[in-house]
């Protein structure tokens, strides 16, 4: 029986190692790819999570995409995080820079340290999760704060209502930390260090976005904005008999 070359073999050796080799380019070139102003952005924030910046921004593009106004400025909240690390970045868009990196308060109801549960609903005393805007900016109990209208029906539309708004606490700093081992918690709302609430109240008032994160199931399959759903995003954003002014 004729028996094959060693230069068959060689050849037959090289091919089937390319082969092998080529299989985790192929799963590379499969993988999600951040947009170029994630990529930007996260280079500003070295610290946050990457897949929730995109994931912010894929949320904020498709409702700009679909009806919704143009925004400076961007804020992620990553509730993911326990509250005693800063997971408040702000961001602003058109020079591609990060303005804010802070600590936030989530509801006494939403966990201790951790935040696990959130809610749409008035008393709950829960945070709230998903796309939102930012409004006029008003002085009440807690003094220079912020209104928000929650962008996601069943998710956080009743922010409004609930008065879920920005506003300064004197429980959010890291004497608190030290004191407790974690930050204090609101009835709901996202609030901030009293030494930066003012800042932060202004560079977002007036129609900027506030995205706000964490990794439920139930709203990353149905959110409207992080799957891109143009119908339901213009009719959130336009709903019926809004004819404008």
């Amino acid at each position: 029986m004729h028996k094959p070359s060693s230069r068959r073999h060689t050849t037959a050796f090289i091919f089937s190692l390319m082969l092998i080799l080529s299989v985790p380019s192929l799963a590379a070139d499969k993988a999600p790819m951040l947009s170029p102003l994630t990529e930007d952005l996260a280079i500003q924030a070295p610290n946050m999570n990457r897949a929730v910046l995109d994931k912010a921004i894929s949320a904020m593009m498709c409702a700009v995409n679909h009806g919704a106004d143009q925004a400076d400025r961007l804020a992620v909240i990553d509730f993911s995080l326990p509250s005693t690390e800063p997971r408040l970045w702000i961001f602003d868009l058109n020079s591609r820079s990060l303005i804010l990196e802070e600590l936030v308060a989530h509801g006494r109801n939403s966990g201790d340290n951790v935040a696990t549960k959130f809610s749409n609903e008035e008393g709950s005393h829960q945070s709230s999760i998903g796309l939102f805007r930012a409004s006029e900016s008003y002085i009440g109990r807690h003094g220079y704060s912020l209104r928000m209208d929650g962008l996601e029906p069943g998710i956080n539309d009743r922010a409004r209502e609930r008065a879920i708004v920005i506003h300064g606490a004197d429980y959010v700093n890291n004497q608190w930390i030290k004191r407790h081992g974690r930050i204090g918690r609101s009835h709901g709302c996202p609030a901030v260090s009293r030494d930066v609430a003012d800042q932060v109240v202004d560079t977002l008032k007036d129609g900027q976005f506030v995205f706000s994160y964490y990794p439920d199931d139930h709203w990353l399959a149905t959110s409207p904005y992080l799957n891109c759903q143009p119908k339901r995003v213009a009719a959130i954003i336009a709903p019926p008999g809004n004819t404008g002014s």
